[in-house]
């Protein structure tokens, strides 16, 4: 195998390792993000259920106070009963502080409707409050796990990074800039071998005299299709497929 060949390959490699791990690191961010989502979906939950719960008690001192204005009215009207003398006027005030009282009775119903709206919401807050501890016990333990694994990504990729200048500078530099120009427009598969008698990259058969030209391995060989760099090794199966 040439020289340069088993550079490139070695390159290659390195740079293989340091996309898969920049590909990860750049998983983690939104990964946090949805986790973090979660719990805030848990916490609009609960704010939900506290305001249904909030509701219902306004509502209810609401009833309470007409409930006490109607009473205060029988009070009212009681007392004018008594300082009048005139039975028309009496029935009237009767007729008005039956009216109060059945205003009265309806809101008591309506009293009854809300205590037992309130026990429902109660325990919807309760069960929210739970629902919200436990996504936050999830989500907490998530995001400290994708911290720590967000923080060996990128020790790991300092690491691969320390040296890939070094490797690429064994390489020549027209090569190096065929290599890397391959890399940007087909990806880190850019030094591939012949196995089978097709290209490791666009599996398109390679016509024979590009094979040889290969195995001789006395130049770089690219394919005639994909225009990656091809590369032979003593065992290959070089037997063309149909």
């Amino acid at each position: 195998m040439l020289d340069v060949i088993e550079k490139l390959l070695i390159l290659q490699d390195r740079d293989r390792k340091i996309r898969r791990v920049k590909t990860e690191l750049a998983t983690i961010e939104p990964q946090r993000l949805a986790m973090r989502n979660k719990g805030q979906g848990a916490q609009a939950g609960l704010d939900r259920a506290k305001q249904r719960v909030m509701e219902i008690e306004t509502k209810r001192k609401q009833l309470e106070l007409e409930v006490e204005s109607k009473k205060a009215q029988i009070d009212k009207y009681g007392l004018q009963q008594f300082q009048t003398r005139k039975n028309d006027e009496y029935q009237a005030l009767t007729h008005e502080i039956a009216n109060c009282k059945e205003a009265i009775s309806k809101i008591e119903d309506q009293q009854l409707e809300l205590m037992e709206q309130a026990e429902v919401a109660a325990k919807e807050s309760a069960t929210a409050a739970k629902i919200l501890k436990d996504a936050q016990g999830v989500v907490e333990g998530e995001v400290k796990l994708l911290n720590e694994r967000e923080q060996n990504l990128k020790k790991e990729l300092a690491e691969l990074s320390s040296n890939r200048d070094v490797l690429a500078a064994a390489v020549d530099g027209s090569i190096l800039n065929r290599y890397e120009r391959i890399m940007n427009t087909r990806g880190d598969n850019v030094v591939v071998d012949i196995e089978r008698g097709v290209c490791g990259g666009c599996h398109m058969k390679i016509p024979p005299q590009v094979i040889v030209s290969c195995r001789a391995q006395q130049e770089i060989t690219t394919c005639t299709n994909c225009g990656r760099i091809l590369y032979y090794q003593p065992g290959m199966d070089l037997a063309v497929t149909e």
